[in-house]
């Protein structure tokens, strides 16, 4: 009996020291050190919630970018991807339907070469990044549906330069841009 009460202040002791106190002291740090990174990165506009930086969003519109595909509709709750191996029939149907409707949405030539990410959803399936060159598919439908000017369309590509983010630490990843950012630029062009 007296080693099962040892036993169970120990298990008591690192509950409340692993589970209460740790987990206040890191939210407390976060809060201090980090505060717009420990509250999810969230984008407020009007004071109203718009989205997150580290989201991606679904974007239908011909006056937006597009999002890269996702398997979980960016639904965070059950984030994840198809599953589909790489012979599996279903995935290259999809691949072929999701790079049909792409050169049709973009009036794109069937030439043109389309960006792996906007044919395959990623891992987590809400990943808010597209590449430069899929970005810049984009931009002939944009300025067309927005009627933009030629000049405005040079602003839209200096946005392109602005919020093109590196590979971190120069090595890990390819250059990206976030989709939610570049539409919300998108929208300060007059």
């Amino acid at each position: 009996m007296k080693t099962f009460i040892i036993s169970l202040k120990i298990f008591l002791f690192f509950t409340v020291l692993t589970g209460v106190i740790y987990p206040l002291l890191i939210t407390g740090i976060a809060q201090v050190v980090f505060p717009g990174k420990a509250n999810g990165s969230l984008i407020v506009k009007k004071n109203e919630i718009i989205g997150s930086e580290l989201i991606g969003q679904q974007f239908d519109s011909a006056i937006y970018f597009s999002s890269r595909p996702s398997a979980v509709s960016y639904n965070p709750l059950p984030s994840g991807s198809s599953n589909y191996g790489l012979t599996n029939v279903k995935l290259k149907n999809l691949v072929a339907k999701r790079k049909h409707q792409f050169i049709a949405f973009n009036q794109l030539d069937s030439l043109n070469v389309v960006p792996s990410e906007m044919l395959f959803a990623s891992a987590s399936g809400l990943d808010p990044h597209i590449s430069p060159q899929a970005a810049a598919l984009q931009v002939n439908r944009i300025a067309k549906v927005r009627n933009l000017s030629s000049n405005q369309t040079l602003q839209l590509q200096q946005y392109f330069r602005e919020l093109t983010e590196t590979p971190q630490f120069l090595l890990l990843g390819e250059p990206r841009i976030n989709v939610l950012l570049l539409n919300l630029k998108l929208d300060e062009i007059k």
